[in-house]
């Protein structure tokens, strides 16, 4: 069937700065193998992070079954071991030069072996997937090791652990410990799958510079989670954190020998901008692209600060700009670029030579006529759905004609929408003129991958950045000069101690802000720092080390895509020889698994890289790989860790779709299945006589009266309530013929927090990353001040102490509206006003002369309202509710 789903325009999640670890078991214990114990060990040491996935089975048929151990991991993380032990005896996995690899991979494909254990799977995330016979009461023990550095997105350091057993785990366990230096300045969990009942089951300790979190749910709680004998957790669980930062903007870090030095200064004002929006309209770009394309660009352009200086080019076979100059961000120019926006329509060839010449030689002329602001940043922004077919379409040509064009003056952002465009091309583009490149994954939420980038772009706080330390204190030094610093992100740099360093290590960041330089100073007592990193509780051996090679591989390896052919070969050898010497699978090394004799042995897992997956539609995440069994069907241990959970993309094969943001819902048609095999919950009441009210308010006082608020006329926008004291607005807009909201949004100042929910999904927006939630997935986050819940049902509830509570809830029918009601009331001040709002001041019943008790005059601040008293639904505890007496009153 088709659902309609609204289109956001408005920025997630992103779910950026990822360390996921994901847990998954399928299939059942009928095919004999039965999982006792599955853990995930995550230490996150100063953002370094050491995940280890161990999951131990055995085989309790009466033949020998296989057993196929699939996990995915982050894009950014690198592979550092995997182990089998079998009937104690351990089969490991053994990392060598890629090319080493080779003849035992080729050997293996031309047996007909699946010999690719690590596939690209999704936006953020590669399947790794190996199998092994199992022979009867034989238990086999699965580890996995990779490790990542988190990084820092809009303010916020992210690690992401999904469950998803499928049968019950009798040692289900995830431990998480972090340890930070610089102190914790805020954490907060949340979670897909916890329940009342788990809740107990989840510890969270926290002191100035460790925070432990622990989930151990027993098997008595994984049962009253699910209401069913045999089925378990199924979600994920988010950790976010941040750091406290000094005025100097930076800490230096010493363990062992090496150093990381993290710079993020705060409250630095935004720098102008000078941005041209550069947007292919190609005749691919047809039909939903365009539309998502036009909606994201209308809300990027509302985002522009009055500061800022824009213009637009959109191109197909020839290249249009919209004005002759670029314009400041005015109201009056951006509501103009909305409304051309708004009509650009998708036909031709892809002709992006002329169109980036086009966008140099505007920003070019505007510079040489002193136009451009002192002290603003300059950047283009490129879209493109394909690869050039006119003008110019050798992408080596034009790559050097706009690298040539912009002189290392302005940085270059290229976003690749779908598959169907060279990544490799758009990625030198980029990094040849100091920017990066982004794929677009072409799905019902493209428009807020375009938004939740610009919001990683659209506040740049420092530019030419460099870092400085001791005179011969240090050596092997990361990356230490950067083009663009923006708000809510982080440099990092690494090195190694020389033999005979200072006791103080000192560092001078310099850089250029608005209107003028500036320059950091930071210290640090090296005896002190290496005294710091001595509890092996909260780190592992060496990691500083371990920092330092990940975070100068990486960077090799971009390094290798804009240098000359000499050069590259200089950044490929050094790379190779780190990620050999420190046991990563990279893209240039290969991990060869080891079996048991009489079993496939030339298994071979390499590191994929972006264009792989170039002309697959892998936009949706991890379907699992068919093998033949051994015995009866193959059982799987697997793992998932998309950012999106449920709650991102589409899945090849999967039914799950995309929520949206949204601030202006409107209806597109999406598929979803899965709507077909799942039974449908009663939303209507059983008499068609008792009807829900779209509004139930708990009236203030001892009786704790319920007011069902019937709205009969259809208005604008309304301001339904605000309490300045609770720090609490509430809007909607209300819908008469789907007797319900057409959209809420929930404003909370401490912490600053807005809930925007539709009739489809629901969208938190915290720091400017927005999260998107289907209704009924299951919801348990706990921010300081507020918690929020949502279960099966589709109930969400705001609530925290001293608050009063706000439940919204959507019904099982497209047809319907939002739904709302307001408990704990008497947490409103004096102050509280709005259109429910009102019903919390100066509220009185008056003595009426008519005989009929059913009917009342409330008055409410001097303004007299009819009630009458009737029989209505109360979904207050979900759906589908039930009868209660009220007094309903029409607005």
């Amino acid at each position: 069937m088709k659902v309609p789903v609204p289109v956001p325009i408005c920025s997630i999640m992103l779910v950026l700065p990822l360390l996921l670890a994901v847990l998954q078991t399928v299939t059942a214990q009928k095919n004999g193998i039965h999982i006792y114990s599955l853990m995930v060990d995550s230490k996150v040491s100063s953002r370094f992070a050491h995940t280890v996935i161990t999951s131990r089975v055995v085989n309790r048929a009466d033949e020998a079954q296989e057993a196929i151990f699939d996990m995915e991991l982050p894009k950014k993380a690198f592979i550092t071991n995997f182990s089998m032990i079998i009937d104690g005896v351990t089969y490991p996995g053994n990392i060598k030069e890629k090319a080493a690899a080779q003849e035992q991979y080729s050997a293996a494909v031309a047996r007909g072996e699946s010999a690719g254990l690590v596939k690209a799977t999704g936006r953020k995330t590669e399947q790794f997937q190996v199998s092994v016979s199992v022979a009867p009461a034989a238990k086999v023990t699965f580890e996995l090791v990779y490790e990542e550095l988190l990084k820092r997105q809009l303010g916020v350091y992210e690690l992401l652990l999904k469950v998803r057993p499928q049968q019950l785990v009798k040692h289900l366990q995830m431990d998480i410990h972090i340890f930070e230096p610089q102190g914790i300045r805020f954490l907060e969990t949340e979670s897909t799958f916890m329940t009342n009942e788990l809740a107990d089951a989840l510890t969270v300790s926290q002191n100035e510079t460790k925070a432990h979190i622990l989930f151990k749910p027993t098997l008595s709680q994984q049962q009253k989670s699910s209401g069913q004998q045999d089925k378990a957790l199924d979600g994920n669980f988010i950790v976010r954190y941040d750091v406290n930062r000094t005025l100097s903007g930076g800490s230096i870090q010493i363990e062992n020998g090496y150093f990381v030095h993290y710079f993020a200064p705060e409250d630095l004002p935004t720098m102008p901008k000078n941005v041209i929006f550069v947007i292919d309209k190609s005749g691919s770009m047809s039909g939903r692209k365009i539309e998502q394309t036009r909606e994201a660009l209308i809300k990027i352009l509302s985002d522009l600060s009055p500061k800022d200086q824009f213009n637009l080019i959109t191109f197909s076979s020839g290249a249009t700009q919209w004005k002759p100059s670029l314009v400041p961000a005015s109201p009056e120019n951006v509501n103009k670029a909305k409304s051309y926006a708004t009509g650009i329509q998708a036909a031709g060839g892809t002709n992006i030579n002329d169109a980036m010449l086009m966008a140099v030689k505007l920003l070019e002329s505007t510079n040489q006529a002193e136009l451009l602001p002192e002290g603003s940043i300059s950047f283009i922004i490129l879209l493109t759905d394909g690869d050039p077919t006119v003008g110019e379409t050798n992408p080596t040509s034009i790559q050097k004609n706009v690298r040539e064009a912009i002189g290392g003056q302005y940085s270059l952002f290229c976003l690749g929408f779908g598959f169907d465009v060279s990544y490799a091309f758009l990625e030198k583009l980029a990094l040849d003129n100091g920017g990066l490149a982004r794929r677009i994954y072409e799905d019902s939420d493209s428009a807020l991958q375009l938004q939740d980038f610009y919001q990683e772009v659209a506040n740049p706080v420092l530019t030419k950045v460099a870092f400085q330390y001791t005179s011969n204190a240090v050596e092997e030094v990361t990356q230490d000069n950067f083009r663009l610093l923006f708000k809510g992100s982080e440099m990092v740099v690494a090195g190694k101690l020389r033999d005979k360093s200072p006791d103080v290590l000192s560092a001078r960041v310099g850089g250029k802000m608005y209107m003028q330089n500036i320059t950091f100073q930071t210290e640090s007592n090296v005896a002190k720092q290496e005294e710091e990193f001595q509890s092996p509780k909260y780190i592992f051996h060496n990691f500083m080390e371990r920092l330092w090679a990940y975070l100068t591989i990486q960077q090799q390896l971009e390094q290798m895509v804009s240098a000359s052919e000499a050069d590259s070969q200089a950044f490929k050898t050094r790379a190779l020889n780190l990620s050999l010497k420190y046991n990563f699978v990279t893209p240039l090394t290969s991990m060869v698994i080891t079996k048991p004799e009489g079993q496939e042995q030339s298994q071979v897992a390499e590191k994929p890289v972006e264009d792989d997956t170039r002309h697959e539609n892998v936009n949706a995440g991890g379907h699992h790989l068919s093998r033949p069994g051994i015995g009866n069907r193959p059982f799987r241990i697997t793992g998932s860790s998309s950012g999106y959970f449920r709650r991102g993309f589409r899945k090849q094969g999967d039914s799950a779709f995309s929520p949206q943001v949204v601030l202006e819902p409107r209806q597109v048609e999406l598929d979803d299945t899965e709507t077909q095999n799942k039974e449908r919950i009663i939303t209507e009441p059983t008499s068609a006589s008792i009807q829900a009210s779209p509004v139930l308010l708990t009236l203030p006082g001892p009786s704790n009266d319920t007011l069902c608020v019937d709205i009969k006329h259809s208005q604008g926008p309304m301001n339904l309530l605000s309490d300045p004291d609770q720090g609490i607005e509430v809007n909607g807009q209300y819908d008469t013929k789907k007797a319900g909201f057409h959209w809420i949004k929930v404003t909370f100042k401490n912490p600053q927090v807005q809930v925007l929910a539709s009739p489809e999904h629901v969208v938190v927006t915290r720091n400017r990353r927005n999260s998107a939630y289907k209704w009924k997935e299951t919801l348990f986050s706990v921010l300081p001040g507020l918690k929020m819940t949502m279960d099966k049902t589709g109930l969400l509830l705001l609530s925290g102490p001293d608050k009063v509570t706000i439940g919204l809830l959507s019904l099982d029918d497209p047809g319907k509206g939002l739904l709302l009601f307001l408990r704990d009331t008497d947490h409103f001040s004096s102050h509280v006003n709005g259109t429910l709002g009102q019903f919390y001041q100066d509220v009185s019943w008056e003595m009426t002369e008519v005989a009929d008790d059913s009917q009342r005059t409330l008055r409410v601040q001097g303004k007299d309202f009819s009630v009458t008293r009737k029989l209505k639904m109360d979904y207050q505890e979900g759906l589908p509710g039930t009868e209660i007496s009220c007094w309903s009153v029409e607005l």
